[in-house]
């Protein structure tokens, strides 16, 4: 059944920017795991939709169509729709910020985490191991540079 221009602007009226049900699967797992977070933080570049702070780790919870997913099978799927222009140069936007808001994170020293929608709904737990070792290797990370400090420390020390 084809819908009509009033039902998909309906459906496109309700499309969230923050908030949306992928954001609210991953958000309660990892809150259900004891993981505290920030969400839709302004202060940090391309607004994340789940941050921790302290560890500069960025979450992007990305819808399958808006971030073009497949984007070699989807674009030229779009080419054969009605309004096909805007649509493609749309999504093709979003995967051009995507990168540049990814670039300029990993610039200041953040990690970007990623995941797709249907990734979250279905494969939630992989979702949150992922956050969870990404987190688990910044600790050890800061660990060996403690350790390494301490090391240069009293190297410093003895030689004075």
């Amino acid at each position: 059944m084809k819908k009509t221009q009033e039902q998909i602007h309906y459906n496109m009226q309700r499309v969230k920017s923050k908030d949306s049900e992928i954001e609210k699967i991953l958000r309660n797992a990892l809150w259900n795991k004891g993981y505290r977070y920030r969400k839709n933080v302004k202060d940090v570049f391309g607004h994340p939709d789940i941050v921790f702070k302290s560890k500069k780790v960025a979450i992007f919870c990305d819808s399958e169509f808006f971030h073009g997913k497949d984007w070699e099978i989807l674009k030229p799927r779009l080419q054969k729709t009605k309004n096909s222009d805007y649509w493609v140069n749309k999504i093709s936007r979003n995967r051009e910020r995507d990168a540049e808001i990814d670039k300029q994170l990993l610039f200041e020293g953040w990690t970007v985490i990623r995941f797709w929608g249907k990734d979250i709904i279905k494969k939630t737990d992989e979702c949150v191991r992922v956050v969870e070792e990404t987190i688990f290797d910044l600790k050890i990370g800061d660990a060996e540079d403690q350790l390494c400090e301490l090391s240069e420390e009293n190297e410093w020390i003895q030689n004075k």
